[in-house]
């Protein structure tokens, strides 16, 4: 039953079980607080939102306090709650006060300084000056890992960092130890956080307690150019801030997305700034007896373009990587069907995912936002804290609101929460399906059943009857139930996988996929191969192949490669990307790209030119509007469109039959999964620290 209130002299209606602060917010009042977080349980630590309440003998705390809890007056009458009053400020001064009591007071050095909660408080709600003259408490510095510096004599003991490791990450790595005046947060075991979700408790910090460690005094805020972007090192499409100055990304924060990433970001996403510095090609080689040596972008298109008109089409192939965006991809398609070709992979994975069955067959269907309404979740041959670590928070997120049963059928794993470990492989599922499983009727009695399958049980050779037994799983789950898309949910791990998808980016009638093409190469069948940022493949199979590599960075890729042309990372173009729900985002340009390297669809363009197949759009706009009559469902951004094409019941009545070897992992190194990542020193510091860890871990055991 909704309440009535008075605030500061405005009669509003609010709902049950609203809190005082957020009523106070709704009627226009301005809150301080420092424990408050909306994604957080209440803590009541700080007491800096204090409110006057009528008939109330002292300020209440109106984090804590609910609608529901205030005494109805005798009269019926709304209650009055007052924000303003002088009770109120000089109890909000008396607060801050007690809060500056021990802070050290160094603004001018503290890399916290001008996006500082406690700093615009303090000069907001504070006074201007303290009666405290006794010495200040000092707090031991820990080290709690490569990515958070810590401060911990700033800290106020707002307890948001220890809340959002236990209940979001899922690792309890930092607690409040002590009391009084010993009182302070700290790791348990005095050893780094390895959580792949860490470093959003410096975004949560209200102080400079916690810092970043890796751009620690480089830069002030007011010094840097913001870009909103997305984020592609994976397939979650998480918003996030692009912080440069000059012609270097300095940073990458998270933005607030509800349907996507919340206000959240791993920390491979936040912390991949420096790879984006290091290992870069900018300008063009080609390989000249043996040795790649410096080219005018004039001489390496002349090369490339000789090489593909000099071969018949049938021996050509051309392979999307993990990070390209759908202008380059069309742009490489258009161009290769121009020359007749048809083997075409966005797939270098080799997941058995075909577009010809219907959109709905290879997205997260029920959403990412969809995930808190379900009450059974069946993971496939999946880990989502490494594969997907945002999305993984949305499962555990529901997973502590009660009222949901998880199973996991692959390879055991830590999630981050409790779960059911079913079985290994296919055999399971065959189980699942046929109703014989335990867990069958977990899926059949649930309102909102979920089936999530990964990359590991799509991407071998009986991918696409894996999917089938998931579908057919999905399909009987979900049967007189109101379940998008039938309940069935891929999960990618390659930010370019759905885009690639939806523009057919996939062999034609005839055309090898990415292993088949891998094993023409080696065995002389294929004689030039078109690499589009892919480095995930085995470049030592490629045999005496002309390799072709366009990208940003020096990797596996740039190695291997006859003719390299330089092109642009994510944070220096303005692309599109489909996550794995299909939600269709764009990046924007942050920076221009190093030295000669240039936007990738404009190589393929001057490519195009040379090769005698001149692709007809010179701006990106034009470029777009032919992308958009070939694949229309790319035109509606920040969109999720429920597609009623059929694909699970197609799928379900595939007929093929799996195989008994277990699932795998898709990520074997969180924090080294793409050319931009492996650039990282940041990253490569994270990895040894993991290993490390699971070395000593294992040697416990």
């Amino acid at each position: 039953m909704p309440k009535q209130l008075i605030i500061d002299g405005t009669q509003i209606e609010v709902e049950d079980g609203t809190t005082l602060l957020q009523a106070c917010e709704l009627a226009g009042a301005e809150i301080p607080r420092f424990c408050y977080h909306e994604r957080l349980s209440i803590a009541g630590n700080c007491r800096m939102c204090l409110v006057e309440v009528q008939g109330s003998p002292k300020p209440i705390a109106s984090c804590a306090m609910g609608v529901n809890d205030l005494p109805p007056n005798k009269d019926g009458s709304p209650k009055v709650i007052s924000t303003t009053t002088p009770l109120v400020k000089k109890a909000r001064e008396g607060v801050m006060e007690f809060l500056l009591i021990n802070h050290p007071l160094d603004c001018p050095i503290c890399d916290q300084g001008g996006e500082c909660d406690l700093q615009d408080q303090a000069m907001a709600f504070g006074v201007g000056g303290s009666r405290y003259s006794e010495n200040k408490r000092a707090v031991e510095e820990k080290n709690i890992g490569p990515l958070i510096k810590t401060m911990m004599t700033r800290c106020i003991h707002c307890t948001r960092c220890v809340r959002y490791m236990t209940e979001v990450a899922g690792v309890e790595e930092l607690g409040l130890i002590g009391r009084g005046e010993d009182a302070e947060i700290t790791t348990y075991l005095e050893q780094g956080i390895l959580s792949e979700m860490s470093a959003n408790v410096v975004d949560l910090c209200p102080v400079g307690a916690l810092t970043h460690r890796p751009w620690a005094f480089n830069a002030r805020p007011w010094e840097m150019k913001k870009t909103e972007s997305i984020d592609v090192m994976d397939a979650v499409g998480s918003a996030i801030r692009v912080d440069t100055r000059g012609r270097e990304v300095m940073r990458v924060l998270p933005r607030n997305n509800d349907a996507v990433n919340e206000e959240w970001i791993s920390d491979k996403t936040r912390h991949i700034a420096d790879g984006l510095r290091t290992q870069r090609l900018d300008q063009p080689y080609v390989r000249r007896n043996g040795r790649l040596e410096p080219a005018t972008w004039a001489d390496a298109l002349a090369v490339v373009a000789a090489n593909l008109k000099g071969h018949d089409a049938s021996r050509i192939g051309a392979i999307a990587g993990d990070l390209a965006g759908a202008e380059e991809m069309f742009a490489l398609k258009d161009l290769m069907s121009r020359m007749g070709v048809v083997n075409l992979d966005c797939r270098q994975d080799g997941a058995q995912l075909d577009p010809a069955h219907g959109r709905s067959g290879y997205v997260f269907n029920t959403t990412i936002e969809g995930i808190e309404g379900a009450d059974a979740i069946l993971l496939i041959g999946t880990n989502p804290r490494v594969e997907a670590a945002v999305l993984n928070t949305r499962i555990r997120k529901r997973w502590r609101q009660g009222g949901v049963k998880i199973g996991l059928v692959g390879a055991a794993a830590d999630l981050g929460y409790p779960h059911d470990y079913l079985g290994a492989g296919p055999q399971t599922l065959g189980e699942l399906a046929s109703g014989k499983h335990a867990f069958s009727s977990v899926l059949a009695e649930a309102a909102h059943p979920i089936v999530i399958i990964g990359m590991p049980a799509l991407a071998r050779a009986d991918g696409s009857a894996v999917l089938g037994v998931a579908a057919r799983i999905a399909a009987a789950a979900s049967r007189d139930k109101v379940v998008a898309g039938g309940g069935l949910n891929i999960l990618h791990t390659a930010a370019a996988r759905v885009a690639g998808l939806d523009l057919g980016f996939v062999p034609g009638e005839g055309g090898l996929g990415t292993a088949a093409m891998i094993e023409a190469a080696g065995a002389g069948r294929l004689d030039t191969l078109y690499l589009l940022g892919a480095d995930e493949i085995d470049m030592s199979a490629l045999g005496n192949a002309f390799v072709v590599y366009q990208g940003s960075h020096g990797d596996r890729g740039a190695h291997r490669a006859d003719v390299i042309l330089p092109g642009a990372a994510y944070t220096e173009k303005s692309a599109t990307y489909a996550n794995t729900e299909g939600r269709v985002q764009m990046t924007e340009q942050a920076v221009f790209p190093p030295g000669e390297a240039k936007e990738d669809w404009k190589i393929l363009r001057a490519l195009s030119a040379e090769c005698g197949q001149t692709l007809p759009y010179d701006t990106l706009s034009a470029l777009r509007l032919a992308m958009y009559k070939s694949a229309p469902q790319l035109q509606r951004l920040d969109m999720v469109i429920g597609e009623s094409d059929g694909s699970l019941d197609t799928l379900a009545n595939s007929d093929a039959r799996t195989g008994s070897e277990p699932f795998a992992t898709a990520v074997a190194d969180f924090y080294l999964t793409n050319p931009i990542a492996r650039a990282s020193a940041v990253m490569a510091e994270m990895s040894a620290l993991k290993a490390q860890s699971t070395k000593a871990l294992s040697a416990a055991e």
